[in-house]
């Protein structure tokens, strides 16, 4: 099997529904097992994981009954989320984590205003400042983890929008 066979559409999306869902359980781990609590941008960032998961089931969906224009715009939805997340993580990188508090940031705000943190708290509500949350995991800060994912995911966008019909 060639590389390209192996990437194919319906691996590419299976991928970008799989690894954010991923990412969002490892950091669950962190939280409630090594007790690294999220700051409102780590909260944000598991929110656009869960949300690029839910753009690759849309492609998937169209994908499966041979709808590409929703695969297309699944895709779309795909890079343009994990755009978000990239300036998500270098935001929380080199502005927010020298900040004693991210109350009331645009983080916060979207996650409060979407209601995901009075939803479900457990995964979805901050529960440490900016500057608390900055931490490293194996010597590499948390944020550059989930920053290598969105580039990944960035990626799979593109391939997927660029893939020809089949």
């Amino acid at each position: 099997m060639t590389g390209t066979a192996l990437l194919t559409p319906a691996r590419l999306l299976a991928a970008g529904i799989v690894v954010p869902l991923a990412a969002v359980g490892l950091a669950l781990v962190t939280q409630h097992v090594f007790g690294m609590q999220p700051c409102p941008w780590c909260v944000l960032q598991r929110l656009i994981f869960v949300a690029i998961s839910l753009a690759a089931l849309l492609g998937l969906a169209g994908h499966l009954m041979r709808l590409f224009i929703v695969r297309r715009l699944g895709a779309a939805l795909i890079g343009l989320l994990a755009l978000g997340g990239i300036a998500a993580a270098l935001w929380q990188h080199f502005v927010a984590s020298s900040s004693t508090s991210c109350n009331l940031t645009v983080a916060d705000r979207i996650v409060s205003g979407v209601g995901v943190d009075a939803l479900w708290p457990e995964v979805f509500a901050p529960y440490a400042s900016c500057a608390d949350a900055a931490a490293k995991l194996l010597g590499v800060p948390y944020e550059f983890y989930s920053l290598t994912l969105f580039i990944g995911l960035g990626g799979t966008a593109m391939l997927l929008w660029r893939r020809r019909l089949q």
